[in-house]
């Protein structure tokens, strides 16, 4: 126990020291569209992906599980061929 609170205090206090020696100040102002904006596009981007994944994902798992599958259908059509 002593450990970790030792450790969350020597983090605390390197992460204060390095974030007052490093820092700059800096006098900037982002508008609040150019936020909607970057959020529409991340938002449009996961948006795609998911339709992506949802209309391949048959060929996406097919990929993965391709050649465990084959080799059960194979054995399935011998053992057909075998009953006929």
């Amino acid at each position: 126990m002593r450990k970790s609170a030792g450790r969350a205090l020597s983090f605390i206090y390197f992460f204060g020291c390095f974030y007052t020696l490093f820092t700059l100040p800096v006098h900037a102002y982002i508008d609040p569209s150019a936020v909607t904006y970057i959020i529409q596009a991340v938002a449009g981007v996961l948006i795609a992906l998911g339709a992506a994944l949802t209309i391949f994902r048959h060929k996406i798992f097919k990929f993965f599980r391709g050649k465990k599958k084959d080799k059960e259908e194979e054995s399935k059509i011998e053992f057909k061929d075998v009953q006929e």
